[in-house]
């Protein structure tokens, strides 16, 4: 058995604390209200954008800092701004040039709007019904430079997406964070604006040492938060490499993989 303590976890959203319906499960909530009765903080974060996690708020009783865009913004459960880190202007018209050449489809993300330039794209009814809102169609990004907090490529061809990110890696290097928050999306934002930043940022804000921080997810994107947290929890529906990339590895988000992440790894060892 893993000998471990945790003060705080910080999960991921989407193939994490959701199902593929993207639906809260009964033992989702009671395993966040058990991690509240054990005196241990919980947070999350994601690609969404904020009000995309507003719903999480009410049935998880949530009163830490919420890291929206992968950390680009991060936001007090009422939404005030805390932090906000922006795509570097220069580099938002080559990001989404780049995309593009890869045959990727791309939204911005300016401050809480999101824009589009097709509403029938793929995935945006889909995310649309994620996030509980609705994108702003416009003709152009041209004049949206200006505090960006994320662009994404979208597309369903997986191949594309990763000869995207890896593209994005070589021709902007650490001027960007580019990882896939699914495998059909392609997020780059501010370059310190990553969940391994989020769980530094949650640990100097609550004084707790990454030794004593939990992290759990399903995504390539969530490999930099494993990277820094004492326990790192894999979903079961997550790629080889990304539990490869963690401590240990719980049941897929279809089969309450949180809750039993929460169950087995984290609360048994509170008494320690």
């Amino acid at each position: 058995m893993l000998q471990f303590k945790t003060r705080l976890l910080v999960a991921d959203v989407d193939g994490t604390l959701v199902t593929q319906e993207k639906i809260l499960t009964e033992r989702c909530v009671a395993a966040v209200q058990e991690l509240h009765a054990a005196d241990v903080l919980f947070a999350v974060t994601s690609g969404r954008p904020p009000r995309g996690m507003s719903m999480l708020i009410e049935p998880l009783k949530l009163s830490t800092p919420i890291a929206a865009f992968n950390g680009g913004l991060i936001v007090e459960p009422d939404m005030t701004v805390i932090e906000q880190k922006v795509v570097p202007e220069p580099l938002v018209g080559p990001t989404v040039a780049l995309m593009e050449s890869f045959g990727l489809t791309t939204w911005i993300y300016q401050g809480a709007d999101w824009y589009v330039r097709d509403l029938t794209g793929p995935h945006v009814e889909h995310e649309a019904t994620t996030v509980q809102f609705q994108p702003t169609l416009i003709e152009t990004f041209a004049g949206l430079g200006d505090g960006v907090v994320k662009i994404v490529g979208v597309s369903d061809d997986v191949g594309a997406i990763g000869r995207a990110t890896q593209a994005a890696r070589e021709k902007f290097g650490d001027q960007v964070t580019a990882a896939q928050s699914q495998p059909y999306y392609l997020d780059v934002t501010h370059p310190e604006a990553n969940k391994g930043t989020v769980v530094k940022f949650l640990s100097a804000r609550f004084g707790i040492p990454i030794s004593q921080i939990a992290t759990i997810g399903d995504m390539p994107n969530d490999v930099l938060m494993f990277a820094h947290s004492g326990l790192s929890i894999a979903m079961g529906n997550a790629s080889t490499d990304v539990q490869r990339a963690a401590r240990t590895v719980t049941t897929t988000n279809q089969d309450e993989g949180f809750a039993n992440a929460v169950q087995r790894f984290i609360l048994p060892k509170q008494g320690r």
